[in-house]
């Protein structure tokens, strides 16, 4: 049996921080676009994602691969977009045993009308928080933690 390597003063204060990161930001992120979208951060996210594929529009795998999340959760979450006429599923053009998700002109609009908001809150919250270094810095380090997470760069965000 391995003895436990134990977190250090400083480590544990670095984590204990970084936890509080991970805990208050989704809120954060939610809170603004409930209020001025009604959209979660998860269906702006997908929105977003879809705005900057050729044709707006992906596989559903490949959006999931984007967006960092499962096939049932993103499933779930276009029907609901689904609903509100914003995202349209269809079976691709290029494999029928595959299907496409495709932003609608609706959900074009619902996208470039909530960015400016969603942008300004990701400054104040985080991006205006940091020196310029700084911003060089958590990148790297997301950058090292991404490694460790998704080793096999399968997650769009560990290539970009």
């Amino acid at each position: 049996m391995t003895e436990t390597r134990w977190l250090t003063s400083d480590e544990r204060e670095a984590w204990v921080r970084f936890a509080a990161v991970l805990e208050l930001l989704p809120g954060v992120l939610d809170s603004q676009l409930q209020r001025d979208e009604r959209l979660t951060h998860f269906d702006y996210f997908v929105l977003a994602m879809l705005s900057e594929a050729p044709d707006r529009t992906l596989r559903m795998t490949a959006l999931a691969t984007r967006t960092n999340a499962t096939l049932p959760r993103l499933s779930r979450v276009v029907t609901r977009l689904e609903e509100q006429r914003l995202v349209a599923r269809s079976p691709s053009a290029d494999d029928r045993r595959a299907t496409d998700a495709s932003l609608t002109d609706a959900g074009w609009r619902k996208v470039v009308h909530a960015a400016p908001g969603h942008v300004a809150n990701v400054r104040d919250s985080v991006i205006d928080a940091l020196t310029p270094a700084q911003v060089v810095q958590l990148r790297s380090i997301s950058d090292a933690v991404l490694g460790r997470l998704d080793p096999d760069g399968k997650l769009f965000a560990s290539g970009s």
